[in-house]
């Protein structure tokens, strides 16, 4: 057996009309559909929700559930912020400055432009308070292969010593520079 692709991806939003509404104006999505129950379908909690739809392209589907009974929105302490966030590729620098330029206007504080050697980024938060990440492709022929071999070794190091390979560290380092 093998994925052939993700169906979606879900995430938990404040307003689900709000969240629509900012990804259909920053990120150009259309919105799919959506879906509401008094229980949820696969475990029967009684839990009423409304679930909606967007278009990330290429067959990918983002998704948001309002849980308006439920406790309000929280995150792990433990984890920091930057950590946890949803990328959206674009095809160039032109469509991610663009991306920059909308989240701005409603008054989104962006970070970035961010280099990464292989592709760059931007990254600011959802009225949800989820973070996002519009990102294009930068890579030079060869290094995102030179990426996937290396790749097994650091994993193989990182958890033996939690300590960080630097097999890659050309990725960053303009950076640190």
């Amino acid at each position: 057996m093998k994925v052939e692709q993700i169906h979606h991806v879900a995430y938990r939003c404040k307003n689900a009309k709000e969240t629509v509404a900012f990804y259909q104006k920053v990120l150009g999505m259309d919105f799919l559909m959506a879906m509401a129950e008094d229980k949820a379908p696969s475990t029967k909690a009684p839990d009423p929700y409304m679930h909606v739809f967007l278009d990330a392209g290429n067959g990918n589907v983002l998704a948001f559930f309002e849980l308006p009974k439920s406790p309000p929105m929280g995150r792990d302490p433990n984890t920091p912020d930057w950590v946890q966030h949803i990328a959206f590729r674009v095809k160039d620098r032109a469509s991610m400055l663009e991306a920059k330029a909308n989240a701005e206007a409603i008054g989104c504080e962006v970070v970035g432009p961010t280099d990464h050697a292989v592709f760059q980024s931007i990254y600011f938060f959802d009225p949800s308070g989820n973070r996002v990440e519009v990102t294009y492709m930068t890579a030079k022929p060869g290094q995102l292969e030179d990426l996937k071999k290396i790749a097994p070794a650091m994993l193989d190091e990182w958890d033996r010593t939690k300590q960080p390979p630097r097999q890659a560290s050309w990725v960053h380092q303009k950076e640190f520079a």
